[in-house]
């Protein structure tokens, strides 16, 4: 026997998919330029490593080619860790090559359930609208098993400059995306953290460095029927260009994390 959908059931199907496109849309068109690591990739990734909050870290040194996100030139000198014990991210341009270079640390560690927490000291709301920092777990598939706290307007100086995005843990399923405004009244220091379960990721967003919940400014819950990666992942910091494009304003750009901290559940 056939089965025949009313106008208003297709309608409402449709409207279903719209609303899942339309809240990913943003982040996609950024995770669209990341590229699935070869060998060589790898190569490059481990060619510097630093101490950083009690873990070792691989630098991303791409040298005269590009790589995701971006497409970007990546340069081991816009990473480093100052005498404080901070980590230095930069975005700059390169006067003996005019090129522009973005930095990248990804842990050696793999990490799974418990809270990532960052302590970062910058103007996350006002980055160029083509400057992105992101914190988040990748495992090297594009779409799946990816948890981002991202500093980002995609290009669109209109666009909030806060993003929280969970990618499933398997194709077939809706992205969970949310953005936020936030303004920073008392200086520039933010802490930002999610909290991993097995079905759950549990986003925050603090003015000034605290453990607890104080000054929190943005929080969001992604739990069921969104799908949550159960796979432990290496962490990631980066500071780059959306779509290869130069800051707007032409100038360089530096965010100082003073702090990294992995608590297990």
């Amino acid at each position: 026997m056939k089965i025949q959908l009313s106008a208003m059931k297709i309608r409402s199907l449709c409207m279903l998919f719209v609303a899942f496109a339309v809240a990913a849309c943003k982040k996609e068109g950024a995770q669209s330029t990341k590229a699935t690591p070869s060998n060589t990739d790898t190569v490059k990734k481990a060619s510097a490593t630093i101490q950083f909050s009690g873990y070792t870290w691989n630098i991303k040194n791409t040298g005269s080619s590009t790589m995701g996100p971006g497409p970007n030139y990546w340069n081991k000198d816009n990473v480093w860790v100052d005498s404080n014990g901070w980590l230095h991210l930069k975005v700059s341009k390169n006067t003996t090559t005019n090129r522009w270079e973005c930095a990248e640390v990804i842990s050696t560690q793999t990490f799974g359930y418990g809270t990532y927490q960052w302590q970062v000291d910058g103007p996350l709301n006002a980055l160029d609208k083509n400057v992105v920092l992101g914190f988040f777990n990748y495992n090297g598939v594009d779409g799946l098993h990816e948890m981002d706290i991202e500093f980002a307007r995609w290009g669109v100086q209109a666009n909030q400059p806060l993003n929280y995005t969970i990618y499933p843990a398997s194709t077939g399923n809706p992205t969970f995306h949310q953005t936020y405004n936030f303004s920073l009244d008392d200086g520039t220091y933010t802490t930002h953290r999610f909290t991993r379960t097995a079905n759950s990721v549990v986003f925050k967003s603090l003015g000034g460095f605290y453990d607890n919940d104080t000054n929190l400014f943005a929080t969001s819950t992604c739990a069921p029927p969104y799908s949550v990666s159960t796979v432990s992942m290496p962490v990631y910091m980066n500071l780059w260009l959306f779509q290869g494009m130069v800051p707007s304003d032409n100038s360089s750009v530096e965010i100082v994390i003073h702090s990294f901290k992995f608590t297990p559940l």
